[in-house]
């Protein structure tokens, strides 16, 4: 039986499904969501050109409109990790 391992960064899962990367636990009142809408080839890496960033309610109560709290587009996974990052703890922190 293989065992599945999650990737953690500072305590919380980071999970990623093909462009869709999801960071933050599910039952927490929030999550960072980030699209990769864009990347290029360099050399035998793909790297992020365009990410979309959304701070999204995990509130099942919620319609799908109302989900996105806050949102932006970065070009780089970086930029966009860090600001999807401060931004989910400071909601957190409300």
């Amino acid at each position: 039986m293989s065992e599945f391992k999650t990737l953690t960064y500072k305590g919380k899962p980071l999970v990623r499904q093909g462009q869709f990367i999801f960071y933050g636990f599910p039952d927490d009142k929030y999550i960072l969501f980030m699209n990769i809408l864009e990347s290029k080839k360099v050399g035998n890496l793909e790297v992020a050109t365009r990410v979309l960033v959304q701070i999204q309610s995990t509130d099942d109560n919620v319609s799908f409109n109302d989900k996105v709290i806050k949102q932006c587009e970065k070009r780089s996974f970086y930029e966009a990790f860090e600001i999807g990052t401060i931004w989910l703890e400071r909601e957190l922190k409300k």
